[in-house]
């Protein structure tokens, strides 16, 4: 007898359902969350189902956090398993394992995202029977560009609603991405300055030390911008510099990340040098390591132009930021593992007599890497008989002791299986994401990024995009500290 519901995944021997999917699931499973659940492996190896359970359980002793050898082998019976191709013949044979509830999770490389929609849409799989319903979760990247993702859109919608295909980013699902928009709009301290009058600047860093590792193949066609720009810290942007909903409903929600995207004013090539920056590391060291340069590194091409760093410059047209620039950037053998958003408040008018530090400005950072926490970066008096202050930081972390919280990949698995889709994304964000990158990658087609040491900070170039008495905060300074 089928499950109530069931999870096809369609790429089930692949890297993303080892390292991510069957990991989150395992947890899931050990909290008693998933036990009407069927999961179903599809793929094209012809394995039979002990073949692919074995495979599993390998995954989860490599992958999986608190592994438990007697809940993972209760987890990977539960797993199930059918082989074919991404052809409606193949993927109807599946028909009678799907519960009245079916996701489809396509962990697919992304050239066969249309197809695989396609081929379960022609095996009439996006119709869902009476009581029950079929949605489809698909991972970035979501198109190349504005051109492909409208094709990609349209391969889709042949068979499927917008309101059954969920976009998956796993940044909306990070405990400290979620807590952004409690923070603001939960405290009355923030909401009332959060806004030009009092912020100076928004810079929202993803910094990784480790290079491009396996993924050359797809890395040297995608760069830094494609890669993490034009998603995970366009989703964070939006976040940030959105209006206060009106009632917690998933649509609503979309509507006001795409008012942000919509207000953000043009990049082209007139100012192109002031709102965008590429580069790609060379040589460098890292301690006591020697790390190769990009075009060095196994399966780039030698001669390849392609950024391993992105910043931008954006500008908001609307009354509650206007003049306020937000900073994103992200690149790869960099100084650190670094991934925050760090709002700058504006400095007092005056500061106190005989305070040395008083014009310093207060930040408040919201940390993703290397730990979920907050800091809150203020002025008090320096102890001692002088009237003199220093900076202090005020730190929450997001996690106390023995309480690790759920991961992203758990949150929006819950989510998709409960039919909330307030953390996927909606056509049109990544429509409009794509409009504001778009003019950038065409004009990064001719030129070449400028160079960096692997291990420091990026390109020095970047430092053109601030305005006049801003830094950029330190990559490699892990307190946060201003470079």
């Amino acid at each position: 007898m089928a499950a109530a519901r069931t999870l096809v995944i369609l790429g089930a021997t692949g890297d993303l359902t080892q390292r991510l999917l069957m990991p989150a699931l395992y947890r899931l499973h050990r909290q008693g969350l998933t036990r009407d659940l069927r999961i179903l492996g599809y793929a094209m190896e012809p394995w039979s189902r002990a073949r692919f359970q074995s495979h599993i359980d390998k995954a989860l002793r490599a992958f999986a956090e608190g592994f438990d050898a007697r809940a993972a082998a209760g987890f990977v019976k539960q797993l199930d398993y059918a082989s074919g191709q991404l052809t409606p013949q193949d993927v109807s044979a599946i028909a009678a394992r799907l519960g009245p509830g079916t996701l489809f999770y396509l962990a697919l490389p992304p050239p066969l995202f249309g197809t695989a929609a396609q081929a379960l849409g022609a095996a009439g799989f996006a119709q869902p029977p009476r009581g029950g319903w079929r949605r489809l979760v698909v991972e970035k990247p979501f198109g190349t560009d504005l051109h492909s993702a409208e094709v990609l859109r349209t391969q889709m919608h042949q068979h499927w609603d917008e309101a059954q295909v969920l976009r998956i980013d796993h940044f909306l699902g990070k405990e400290a991405t979620q807590n952004l928009m409690v923070m603001r709009f939960a405290n009355r301290l923030l909401e009332p300055v959060w806004n030009a009058q009092h912020i100076a600047q928004v810079q929202i860093t993803y910094a990784e030390t480790l290079g491009v590792e396996h993924r050359a193949a797809y890395y040297d066609k995608a760069g830094a911008l494609r890669d993490m720009l034009q998603n995970h810290l366009m989703q964070l942007f939006s976040l940030a510099a959105m209006e206060p909903l009106s009632t917690w409903d998933g649509e609503v929600l979309r509507d006001h990340k795409v008012e942000v995207l919509r207000a953000v004013k043009p990049i082209d090539h007139r100012n192109l040098d002031a709102h965008a920056v590429r580069g790609q590391y060379r040589a460098g060291r890292q301690g006591r390591k020697t790390l190769p340069a990009y075009r060095r590194e196994p399966g780039v091409a030698r001669g390849s132009n392609t950024e391993t760093f992105a910043a931008l410059r954006l500008e908001i047209d609307n009354w509650r930021w206007q003049g306020v620039p937000f900073y994103l950037r992200s690149g790869k053998r960099l100084a650190a593992e670094t991934s925050e958003i760090a709002v700058q408040f504006r400095r007092v008018p005056g500061p106190l007599p005989g305070l040395v530090r008083a014009d310093e400005p207060n930040w408040l950072v919201l940390r993703i890497k290397p730990e979920q926490r907050m800091d809150l970066q203020l002025t008090a008096k320096r102890p001692g008989l002088q009237l003199e202050g220093h900076g202090v930081t005020l730190t929450a972390p997001y996690e106390s002791a023995g309480n690790s919280g759920f991961s992203a990949y758990e949150q929006l698995l819950i989510d998709a299986l409960a039919g909330e889709r307030a953390h996927f994304l909606r056509f049109d964000e990544v429509e409009w994401a794509w409009r504001i990158v778009d003019p950038v990658l065409r004009a990064w087609r001719h030129g070449s990024p400028d160079f960096y040491s692997a291990g420091g900070e990026g390109p020095a170039t970047q430092a053109r995009l601030l305005d006049a008495g801003l830094r950029w905060r330190s990559i490699a300074a892990g307190s946060g500290a201003d470079a």
